[in-house]
């Protein structure tokens, strides 16, 4: 696979302005990266932009606390699918995980694959808040629920992807679906660790200047 093709080229801040999604896609296609994520807000507009590119646009659902119902995810699933979004990235309920109310962090993933109808859907364990059973755990609620990725991390929390994340998800998920790392990956280097750990796709707002650092090796 081509390198470019495992970043999902991220702008997720509150702050993100017409001219920055216009820049993130007109960047994305230069670079031909797997997808734009965006907040649900600039989905429309990304789509738009994307039209007629090999470039998906991705974006988050219940982001980035993961603390809303199952049934406010589902909604936001389906509105954003209807506003032309390729691909859903849920966070998980953290609260319930850590209450080890592993039932209902089933049910909660479930509402959102199932309101996707077939577009992928990625889970964000947020790594950072769980030890390596809770979060073996999460990982096998996604899978039960017939999600497509696990991802390590919202950007969002007290810190991002570490390699040990991605072996420990890719271990526990085997085959039965994807690995995408995200939060502090900012250079070839790091990208590269993440790859190797295992990592099917990597979200980060650095996309293009990883793909500089590598077209200049």
């Amino acid at each position: 696979m081509e390198q470019s093709k495992y970043i999902d080229h991220t702008n997720l801040k509150a702050t993100a302005t017409y001219d920055d999604i216009l820049n993130l896609c007109a960047e994305a296609n230069k670079y031909h990266f797997a997808s734009v994520c965006v907040n649900p807000t600039h989905v429309a507009l990304a789509h738009q932009l994307l039209q007629g590119t090999d470039v998906l646009t991705c974006t988050v659902v219940g982001f980035p606390l993961g603390a809303t119902p199952k049934e406010v995810k589902a909604f936001e699933t389906t509105k954003a699918i209807a506003d032309g979004a390729d691909e859903v990235d849920m966070v998980i309920n953290i609260g319930l995980a850590k209450s080890h109310r592993w039932d209902e962090v089933y049910e909660d993933i479930k509402a959102v694959v199932d309101a996707a109808h077939g577009v992928l859907v990625k889970v964000i364990i947020e790594c950072c808040y769980l030890t390596d059973e809770e979060k073996v755990e999460a990982c096998k609620m996604a899978v039960k629920a017939h999600a497509d990725f696990v991802k390590t991390s919202t950007g969002f929390g007290t810190s991002g992807a570490t390699v040990g994340d991605v072996r420990l998800m890719r271990k526990t998920v085997g085959d039965a679906c994807k690995v995408k790392a995200a939060g502090g990956i900012r250079d070839l280097a790091t990208f590269r660790k993440m790859i190797e750990a295992g990592a099917d796709r990597i979200g980060c707002s650095c996309g293009a200047k990883i793909m500089e650092e590598l077209l200049h090796e």
